[in-house]
């Protein structure tokens, strides 16, 4: 720890950050845990190893690439189910009514954006409702095309993307809802991630993320590790035919920032009224905040 701080003491910018807003404090905190620089190249974890941050975006695209036809079976394996439970909760906070123009981050597979559509119809809330799915990888995107045909889902209410979070190819103001779900720990630059979500939303526009987080009991934590290192890789190699992607998988999430230091990067982008809401103990957390 002392060295920790002898080092930022050693820096210049280390003054400057000392007067900007707490929110801030804490992103710049964050970002200095996950990223090094050696020469005039950052370095960033893939899991728990550390790579380059040009290296990265590639490690992840594979990974669910290779995932990608197995990803909703290995989604129930690996949570016994409950996810279906967290994503139902993070929808009915969301609470979408008529008019909602909803931009579904890293949904791949369609989860998120088929239960908003189903949500909307069931409440008599679906006039000019639209929901816009964008992956970075297109195998997924394709798993969603195809498990939206089969569902049935009018064409007109759903469209799909394949493009980056960090650089949404969208323009300023044009959704009025934002939702990623255990997609925001796998970029490079979740700054920049926030960044663009605040850009594209118009203003009273609401961001939401369902992200895997931290248990704040040390007891119950260590259970869940144990599950987590010593069975769902096990599942991986069980029901994907590959171990690796889903060791990554259980090591981003010990990377990724707890609840109070995420939540603290979501104001940093500009967001307000940020709060957060753990489900199943701290395993996930939906987090929420408001383009004011």
């Amino acid at each position: 720890m002392s060295h920790y701080i002898t080092s930022k003491m050693s820096n210049p910018l280390y003054f400057r950050v000392l007067n900007r807003n707490l929110a801030r404090f804490c992103v710049k905190n964050v970002r200095k845990a996950s990223t090094q620089t050696h020469g005039n190249e950052k370095e960033t974890h893939f899991g728990f190893e550390t790579v380059k941050e040009s290296e990265k975006a590639k490690k992840v695209h594979e990974v669910f690439e290779n995932v990608a036809q197995n990803y909703d079976v290995m989604n129930d394996a690996m949570s016994l189910g409950i996810h279906r439970v967290w994503k139902d909760i993070f929808l009915d906070r969301l609470s979408p009514t008529k008019n909602t123009k909803l931009l579904d981050v890293a949904g791949g597979t369609g989860d998120i954006a088929f239960r908003f559509l189903n949500h909307v119809k069931n409440s008599n809330q679906e006039e000019n409702c639209h929901v816009t799915v964008m992956d970075i990888n297109s195998n997924m995107v394709e798993v969603g095309k195809i498990r939206s045909e089969a569902l049935k889902f009018d064409k007109s209410v759903i469209s799909w993307e394949v493009g980056d979070a960090e650089c949404l190819p969208f323009k300023d103001n044009s959704f009025n809802a934002y939702t990623i779900a255990f997609g925001i720990r796998n970029v490079t630059h979740i700054d920049k991630v926030l960044e663009e979500a605040y850009r594209v939303l118009q203003p009273g526009g609401r961001f939401m993320c369902l992200e895997f987080s931290h248990l704040p009991n040390s007891a119950a934590q260590w259970v869940y590790d144990q599950y987590s290192f010593q069975v769902i890789p096990v599942l991986g190699k069980l029901i994907a035919g590959q171990w690796q992607p889903y060791q990554y998988l259980v090591e981003s999430i010990r990377k990724f920032p707890d609840q109070k230091n995420f939540g603290s990067m979501i104001e940093s982008a500009g967001f307000r009224s940020v709060t957060y809401e753990n489900l199943t103990l701290g395993v996930v957390a939906i987090h929420s905040g408001f383009k004011l």
